[in-house]
């Protein structure tokens, strides 16, 4: 027989005591079909995804052993049977509504009083209530709680001690104490569940929204990282195509002429062909874990900043280079970010004024800032929209990722024209302390 210790169901066997929790194993291996039909009822059931069939089978397991001591007598005593099944069938409909299934067992059962007829079968009060109060609200509950409470009362007061006996009146407080008791244990029950179930919805809900967040985080920094990427594509791509065409360019109209000059600006074409090559072998390096070559070239500085003005210098742009200060002190991050800034600006030059501009570039590191100016006296290009790449660039990504690199440093970039004519380029790169959230980057 079944015993409990410990708080732990077992049962005896053959002097061996075997886990309850085994048992549906146990079965299985003996009897694999009955326990895959087991397993299949009991997924039927699961009040998760058949709600109305559960209940509906919920409902059945009242009512058959409730109904037991009317089945002898089912043709003797009919209305003791309807009611029997009027109190308990409500019961398949309970969650799907609670307060129509509680108000029809309720009057159910102020019917069973006024036909005095008593029967077990009144268990279905208490399972209503406590439905009511598992999924409706506090004041629904608490009205459903005070009709049980009155019914508790007509039923003492009509089924409770006999005529006669020793203590009336405290068997009868004893019978009212008892089933109050157990419809409040119904009503706290039922609450109880009502709050798990909120607290859960909402652990859910919290769950969904950081989910939810944790999806925008990863789009947002999928989309940083892609406007990262474009940007220094940009820089490399563009500076070192501009260059090897004023190259061609220049080959061209000096070969008829001058062969000499046109063989080195092409050789200095094909120099800037494989420095672009290096840059980019550079930036897949850092995307790719499969590009050991890119780890042996350093990302561009200040230091470069000379080699870039000769780059330019020799593309045809006369090009003058100011640097003061301690660069040392100046983080790699920051280096590259004046190098991009003075490679576009001097770029954005080439491409979109006349032959004949001259540039200067400026660079200062003072302690914890650095300034970068980029003028040019260029006139504008036939054919330019503004006379500049600077502006010419305004809707694509030349100014556009200068902003954000400066923006990276607590920096503000100005970029016009100038009175005089020309264009100015400059920004202060804040290097303090909480600056710098872009720390070396591509």
């Amino acid at each position: 027989m079944p015993e409990t210790f410990a708080g732990h169901d077992c049962a005896v066997h053959n002097g061996a005591v075997t886990s309850a929790a085994a048992l549906p194993a146990a079965l299985g291996r003996r009897f694999p079909g009955a326990a895959r039909g087991l397993a299949g009822v009991r997924a039927l059931l699961r009040t998760e995804r058949h709600p109305g069939l559960a209940d509906a089978a919920f409902a059945l397991l009242v009512l058959l052993p409730t109904g037991l001591p009317f089945l002898r007598h089912v043709h003797d005593r009919p209305l003791a049977w309807a009611l029997q099944c009027a109190l308990v069938a409500p019961l398949a409909w309970r969650r799907r509504a609670p307060e129509a299934v509680f108000a029809v067992i309720a009057g159910t059962a102020f019917l069973q009083w006024v036909l005095d007829v008593r029967m077990p079968a009144d268990i279905a009060v208490l399972i209503a209530l406590y439905t009511v109060a598992a999924h409706c609200s506090r004041r629904r509950t608490l009205l459903a709680f005070a009709i049980v409470e009155l019914g508790v009362v007509l039923a003492v007061s009509r089924w409770g001690p006999e005529p006669g006996h020793h203590d009336p009146l405290g068997l009868w407080l004893k019978l009212a104490f008892l089933l109050s008791g157990a419809s409040t244990a119904a009503a706290v029950l039922g609450l109880n569940v009502r709050a798990r179930q909120a607290q859960l919805l909402a652990l859910r809900e919290r769950a969904s929204e950081l989910e939810r967040r944790r999806d925008q985080q990863a789009a947002l920094a999928v989309a940083e990282e892609r406007s990262r990427i474009a940007r220094e594509m940009h820089d490399i791509v563009t500076h070192n195509l501009s260059v090897m065409v004023a190259l061609a360019d220049g080959a061209v109209y000096a070969n008829p002429h001058a062969p000499e000059k046109a063989t080195a600006a092409m050789r200095q074409s094909a120099e800037t062909g494989r420095q672009a090559l290096t840059d980019m072998r550079r930036f897949l390096g850092v995307l790719r874990a499969d590009e050991p070559d890119a780890l042996r070239h350093p990302q561009p500085g200040l230091g470069q900043l000379a080699a870039l003005a000769a780059q330019v210098r020799a593309a045809g742009l006369s090009t003058e280079l100011t640097l003061t200060g301690e660069s040392a002190a100046v983080s790699p991050g920051a280096q590259l970010t004046v190098y991009r800034l003075v490679q576009e600006s001097l770029t954005n030059t080439l491409k979109h004024t006349s032959p004949g501009a001259r540039a200067t570039v400026t660079v200062a590191c003072r302690g914890t800032t650095v300034e970068v100016e980029v003028r040019d006296d260029g006139r504008p290009r036939p054919g330019s929209a503004t006379g500049t790449a600077a502006a010419g660039q305004s809707t694509g990504h030349g100014l556009a990722g200068m902003r954000d690199r400066a923006a990276a440093y607590g920096g503000e970039l100005t970029a016009g024209p100038l009175p005089g004519g020309g264009w100015r380029v400059a920004t202060t790169l804040d290097l303090g302390p909480g600056s710098g959230s872009q720390e070396d980057p591509l």
